[in-house]
């Protein structure tokens, strides 16, 4: 696993030893950063299930304004504090639960990275989602990890979605706010 693209390319990332993470692969990682494109550049990015980091810090990389990372795994923070030490491009790592940190956080953020582990429910995931609402900027996009074949979570009726793809046994959806297009 390493940094796609930008300032740090090519650079190794370690993956948490742990059964319950499963790092995204480059491949798909790659996908994602070319669907999004250069509206990276300057975001304020929230990297939730944060795992290695993979997501937060290939947009750093990619010129990212600041990215925080909220994760509560002890080996997956092992991890991640280390990725973040070894890119080098700064970052937030919050020890958190995901729901703990969406209750109690101010925003707003542009892009959100959201991996939750594929045996998380889908009422868990939409609770999750509903609870992000009121942390995004106006124009913010959100890119929704599941596995392929699981039932998509419900979303705010204020967002869309703008893509959903298939790739292998993962499913990427990139959802937008409506108040983005007026």
């Amino acid at each position: 696993m390493r940094i796609i693209a930008g300032e740090a390319g090519g650079r190794r990332l370690v993956a948490p030893d742990t059964q319950r993470t499963r790092p995204v692969t480059d491949r798909v990682r790659e996908a994602v950063f070319s669907i999004i494109g250069g509206w990276v550049d300057g975001a304020v990015v929230l990297d939730l299930y944060a795992g290695s980091g993979s997501f937060g810090l290939e947009a750093l990389s990619r010129g990212a304004e600041q990215a925080t990372f909220v994760e509560s795994g002890r080996k997956a923070l092992a991890a991640l504090d280390k990725n973040v030490d070894t890119i080098g491009l700064g970052g937030v790592i919050i020890n958190s639960t995901v729901q703990s940190f969406l209750k109690r956080s101010a925003g707003p953020f542009d892009l959100v990275f959201m991996d939750p582990p594929w045996d998380m429910s889908s009422e868990d995931m939409s609770t999750d989602l509903a609870d992000l609402d009121r942390l995004l900027g106006p124009k913010a996009e959100i890119i929704f990890s599941r596995r392929h074949g699981d039932d998509p979570p419900n979303i705010p009726k204020n967002w869309r979605v703008a893509t959903d793809k298939r790739y292998g046994d993962t499913r990427i959806f990139r959802y937008k706010t409506e108040t983005e297009d007026g």
